[in-house]
């Protein structure tokens, strides 16, 4: 009696589940395993419109990810084709992104910093072991296993990782997210597994004051920063952080990679593998509330990246590109913006754009798309009228109203259901949805106060194609108390909008946390 024949095809083996997350060619849902029940997460690829060469990368990620087999790495399980669509199948990892999970923490100490920055070490540790070098470890890519204490963290995302042979060096193009670059890929001199080793450090620094060694709006004055090993431990934050920790950012920082210290080595330093001894144990409240606001930046723009992800109305050689999806931008000035140029011997056939492309991934692992400088020459260059910005401030002061008037229903239909949003109230933190917001209009908005009124100062509106827009405003709120005092208060806030079914749609907005709006906080009304 002949075998039965190998399943084939994913819904043989895989029952899907609900939506985990959205990119412009590719969609990312839990999935449950028939034979034994377990869950995964399934990134589900659109291969209608990918390259020969997007293939090529494709089946690199999926051919890298199966010789990596470790308890900090996102693990792949299973690589399905079928026409038009490749599944690949991963852990389902719930724990969200460890710099998320930081500011979440009551408690968090330059030791915690020690055991995170470990599992970091392992994973890369394992990647160069195995002959894999990542080639952008940043924020984004560390992820928690659950969102129990003491999860794992893993390693996600090797869709820039190459193979390497030994500690082979070579020019393998141009790849990395800017703030993390190498000094040797800036340079664009052969490379090699230190360029892991770099970006440890840069996230070493950041996990121990909040923010990066490596900053400048003009790309030009970061990169000349990166080649110089242009960093320093300003006072105060650094004079609570022990020499080991200097000692060994220095040696990870060090801008000749031949001198540069190895993931092995870097294990064995006294501040990781003593940390009992050497790491300091006293809670660092300053770095959780820089990291918070690290974060914010992180998000808010990743949100407009979300945003024109979804509309797809911008030149392919202009505005996007995406891991696999074909579409690219020309430059950023964004230090988080991941880069990719193609490698060198694809350069020499001719056939491939030498300048910076920006790759950017699912929205639950979001890259920075542009800076401010970026969306106003994004507005500049696109013809949209008056006509079509007076309508996104109509939208604006229409949503605004609804909050004045404690209009739950009316704001609803303004707004998207998985509205994402950065304001005081959410303590640093991005949420999603509706229920947050609600509770300030049961409990909150228009009970403590008998008139409200809003007015818009300066707005600025940035079309963003066709169907997306971004406005910053100052608001400025007049309101009475029930004692019939007068009040003003003012806050800066940013909305993004989307058009859907020809109705506009505010998916994100971030609120300023130096003078908080009236309608969203309690304080306001004492």
């Amino acid at each position: 009696m002949a075998a039965p024949a190998a399943c084939t095809r994913f819904s043989d083996n895989y029952d899907l589940r609900e939506e985990l997350g959205k990119g412009a060619f590719s969609v990312v849902r839990r999935c449950v395993q028939k034979a034994t029940g377990l869950e995964f997460a399934a990134k589900i690829i659109n291969t209608k419109k990918l390259t020969p060469r997007d293939f090529q990368k494709l089946e690199r990620e999926a051919r890298i990810c199966r010789k990596l087999q470790h308890p900090n790495i996102v693990r792949l399980h299973d690589s399905i084709q079928e026409e038009n669509c490749h599944f690949l199948v991963f852990d389902l990892v719930t724990g969200g992104e460890l710099f998320e999970d930081i500011v979440a923490r009551e408690f968090y100490s330059e030791a915690d910093a020690s055991h995170c920055i470990q599992q970091i070490l392992e994973s890369v540790n394992h990647c160069h072991q195995t002959g894999v070098v990542h080639r952008d470890l940043k924020p984004e890519n560390l992820l928690l296993a659950s969102k129990a204490k003491g999860a794992a963290v893993k390693l996600a995302d090797f869709g820039l990782a190459i193979e390497v042979t030994g500690d082979q060096i070579a020019w393998f193009g141009f790849a990395g997210t800017p703030g993390y670059l190498s000094p040797e890929v800036l340079k664009k001199e052969p490379y090699g597994k230190p360029v892991d080793i770099w970006a440890c450090g840069v996230i070493l620094y950041i996990l121990l004051v909040g923010y990066p060694p490596f900053w400048d709006e003009d790309q030009h004055r970061l990169y000349s920063q990166i080649k110089n090993g242009a960093y320093d431990y300003p006072s105060p934050e650094w004079d609570t952080v022990t020499p080991e920790a200097k000692n060994l950012i220095n040696q990870m920082l060090t801008v000749n990679p031949a001198k540069r210290i190895t993931a092995l080595e870097a294990l064995k330093h006294p501040w990781i593998c003593q940390r009992e001894r050497v790491a300091s144990v006293v809670h660092r409240q300053e770095t959780v509330d820089c990291l918070k606001k690290f974060n914010a930046r992180r998000k808010l723009k990743g949100a407009i990246l979300t945003t024109m992800l979804a509309t797809r109305n911008f030149s392919s050689r202009s505005i996007i590109t995406k891991k696999g999806d074909g579409s690219q931008v020309k430059e950023s000035t964004d230090s988080s913006t991941t880069l990719e140029d193609d490698d060198l011997k694809e350069d020499k056939k001719g056939g491939v754009d030498r300048s910076s492309t920006v790759i950017a991934k699912e929205p639950e692992e979001l890259r920075v798309l542009c800076s401010n400088k970026t969306l106003s020459q994004l507005s500049s260059n696109n013809s949209y009228g008056s006509a079509r910005k007076q309508e996104i401030i109509k939208m604006t002061e229409q949503l605004i109203e609804a909050i004045n008037t404690g209009d739950y229903e009316a704001y609803t239909k303004i707004c998207d259901p998985h509205l994402t949003a950065f304001e005081p109230e959410a303590l640093g933190n991005l949420v999603e949805g509706m229920e947050f917001h609600k509770f300030y209009f049961e409990n909150v908005v228009g009970k403590n106060c008998k008139a409200i009124n809003t007015t818009i100062l300066n707005p600025n509106v940035h079309m963003l194609g066709e169907d997306a827009a971004c406005i910053a405003y100052v608001r400025l709120t007049q309101y009475m108390d029930k004692q019939g005092t007068a009040h003003s208060q003012q806050c800066e806030e940013t909305r993004v909008w989307h058009k859907r079914d020809n109705k506009w749609q505010n998916v994100h907005f971030h609120r300023s946390a130096n003078s908080p709006s009236f309608s969203f906080a309690p304080s306001a009304h004492k």
